[in-house]
């Protein structure tokens, strides 16, 4: 198979100029991360075109399908002094063992919130990762993860949980974002990865994206609230990103590219929808109020407004972009169309037996199948329960909403 190199730093800047909302002259930002590291950006490794070369090629299924279950909040690592807490963790171990076995998915998400961090061991919270990845290890199954605003707290960090799974995952595409989009160390959880329609392909047909909106609490003794949107440097991130794409592939709507984005804490426009929800056009579970926290940039006022360069950027720059999906508001498992811009977004199913929940809600996951790799085909997505039922099925397409 062809193996696309990463663009050479003349190449960038050829695409950088090309791109047509992107400006030659303006001064990239220094990122210092939590550890002390800090560098200009951007280098050439950052626009790889080829960012796993060493590991299989994701693709479609010979039927023209390729189905994606979504595990949420699965909220590891509370109270392991007390029986409940690591009770808990048995109970969503055996979630993902059921609905692995019956879903059969082609791949795995984990969206965010994997571990409750202010409630674990210092000493010991990264080993909450194996008993977290250990499902998926033991099917060999690829997957990727998010991190929320529980994975940043004083006893972890989004950073350390993405080394532990590197580590112990040998089918993680979980990857680091440049040291200049990173959020200044707390938001290192942004990348992306290409679904091909055959291996033998030389440009994916499916992109997968993936966003750290960062929130919850710095390391250590001296710990302080974090900002809770993705980093409006990754706003520069999508362009010059998507600008090599379509550099190196061909545009995406010219080529049928497709894309589908993930985020743990949603973008503050979700916040809109709630009110208007219709339960026969927008299904599924719709038992908590959006307020302070609840989005990205809502937990304080003078914060308002500051996920609008990501949101922006993503829906302006990212062309067929199938939907956007969240957690972290667990009483919550609807979509809605976003009219400003005209994309469908979703909730995940809360499928941890850690963090919040209320009697009725249960615990499931929520599945996506794209039935062709054409992205005029919207894919199909719904909610399933860990006892097998299912509801809440719509397509992502032009005609939703």
């Amino acid at each position: 198979m062809m193996m696309l190199p990463a663009l050479h730093f003349f190449e960038f800047v050829c695409v950088l100029a090309a791109a047509s909302s992107l400006q030659l002259g303006w001064a990239l930002p220094v990122a210092q991360d939590h550890v002390g590291f800090s560098r200009a950006a951007p280098q050439s490794n950052d626009l790889d075109l080829n960012p796993y070369a060493n590991k299989p090629r994701l693709t479609f299924r010979s039927d023209g399908t390729f189905k994606i279950t979504v595990f949420s909040d699965l909220h590891y690592g509370e109270n392991p002094w007390d029986a409940w807490g690591p009770q808990q963790d048995v109970n969503s171990t055996q979630l993902m063992n059921t609905v692995l076995t019956s879903e059969k998915p082609d791949y795995v998400v984990l969206n965010g919130d994997l571990i409750t961090g202010e409630n674990t061991f210092r000493e010991n919270s990264t080993k909450l990762i194996d008993e977290i990845v250990g499902p998926l290890n033991e099917l060999n199954l690829p997957f990727s993860s998010t991190h929320g605003n529980h994975d940043n707290e004083p006893n972890i960090t989004h950073a350390e949980e993405i080394r532990r799974e590197l580590q112990v995952a040998p089918l993680s595409y979980t990857r680091f974002a440049p040291s200049w989009a990173n959020g200044q160390g707390y938001g290192p959880g942004t990348y992306w990865v290409p679904v091909f329609t055959k291996a033998s392909d030389d440009t994916p047909s499916l992109i997968l994206w993936f966003f750290d909106s960062r929130g919850g609490f710095s390391e250590g003794t001296n710990s302080t609230r974090l900002p809770d949107w993705v980093d409006e440097n990754v706003a520069t991130w999508i362009n010059l990103t998507v600008a090599a794409m379509d550099s190196g592939w061909g545009p995406a709507d010219k080529m049928g590219r497709g894309s589908l984005a993930f985020v743990h804490i949603p973008p503050h426009v979700v916040q809109d929808l709630q009110t208007n929800l219709n339960s026969t056009q927008d299904p599924g579970l719709n038992a908590d109020e959006l307020g302070s926290g609840s989005t990205q940039a809502t937990t304080l006022s003078q914060d308002a407004g500051k996920d609008d360069p990501f949101w922006t950027a993503l829906n302006a720059q990212v062309k067929n972009l199938h939907g956007v999906i969240s957690g972290h508001d667990h009483g919550n498992e609807w979509c809605k169309r976003e009219p400003t811009k005209n994309v469908i977004f979703c909730f995940d199913k809360h499928s941890g037996y850690g963090g919040y929940s209320s009697a009725g809600w249960g615990h499931g996951v929520r599945n996506i199948v794209f039935r062709s790799p054409d992205p005029s085909v919207g894919p199909e997505t719904w909610i399933k329960m860990e006892d097998g039922e299912t509801h809440a099925r719509i397509i992502m397409d032009s005609s939703y909403n």
